[in-house]
Formats: C-alpha cells, structure tokens, sequence
C-alpha cells in the first residue's frame, strides 16, 4: 500500500530536516540484504549518529532540490538506502564498512561540500579518520614532548639518586 499525500509531505519534511543540517549524503544499493542484516546495519548507524533509511527515490529528489545536495538526484535510480550524517565521514564509513562484509550492499554514490562522489570518492571519503580519531591523534602528539620531558627529568632525579649513594 502506497504513501498517502500527507505521509509524502511528512517524509519530505523529515528528509528535508536532515538535510539541513547534513554534511555528507551517501546512498547505496540493497538489493538482496537480508532483514537481519539490514537490523545490524541501522544499529551501527545510530550508533553513530546517522540518519539510515529506505526511502522513494522521488521524495527523496523533492528533498534536496535547492540544496547542495541537489546534483545527487541524478544517481537515485533503483532500491536505494540512504545515509545522512552532519559528520562529514559517518554515513560514508557506516556503508562503506558494512559493504566490505556484506557483498549484497553497493556503494552508488554520495554527495560532500557540493561535489558528488562516486563509489570510489565515498570509499575515499570513507579512509579519512573520524573527527575523535583526528583529535585523539593530535592529543597525543601535542603530550609526547610533555612526556618526553618528564622521563628525562625522572631518568635524571634517578642518576643523580645514584651518584649520592
């Protein structure tokens, strides 16, 4: 049974709120995937905080027309899911990882600062360490001096310990 107009206009709304506020769209093919499958990819989605769902192809279009987003509408053809994230790399990895043990999902497209990516861009996208990974990395860089300087200063207190004694 079809979308009545209202329920069309409230997926477009809702669509449209989650574009608003999104960095990166990327959709993918899932033709095949078993509803277990499906269950554990929405999990690992929401976990990290994007926006996964089957949607018509056609409200999806009325969704992004007039946003970055837009160019994407020409890749919307077929049993599509698609992937929202504010983070610009979350929806990316979520497919990408779930395709790597899944062969039955494939990587279409996706959409990042205006420029559409094919399967190959949204697997590059995909690469890019997440905004935590980048800052823990840089946490740690900015601590190794610190504790470099430390174990001196201790490996110092100790020969002198030593040249006491």
């Amino acid at each position: 049974m079809g979308l009545n107009l209202n329920d069309k206009k409230a997926v477009v709304a809702e669509v449209s709120a989650q574009v608003a506020n999104a960095e990166t769209i990327v959709i993918a093919e899932y033709r095949g995937i078993e509803v277990v499958d499906l269950t554990v990819l929405r999990k690992k989605a929401r976990e990290s905080g994007v926006y996964l769902r089957v949607l018509k192809n056609t409200l999806v279009r009325r969704a992004v027309a007039g946003t970055s987003f837009a160019d994407l509408a020409d890749q919307m053809v077929g049993p599509l899911i698609y992937s929202v994230s504010a983070d610009p790399v979350a929806a990316a990895k979520v497919l990408n990882d779930f395709a790597k043990t899944n062969d039955k999902l494939v990587l279409k497209a996706g959409s990042y600062a205006g420029k559409v990516l094919d399967k190959a861009g949204v697997q590059a996208l995909a690469s890019v360490p997440s905004r935590e990974e980048l800052l823990s990395k840089l946490l740690y860089v900015m601590q190794a001096p610190v504790a470099g300087f430390v174990r001196g200063l201790d490996a110092l207190a100790k020969q002198r310990e030593e040249a006491a004694a």
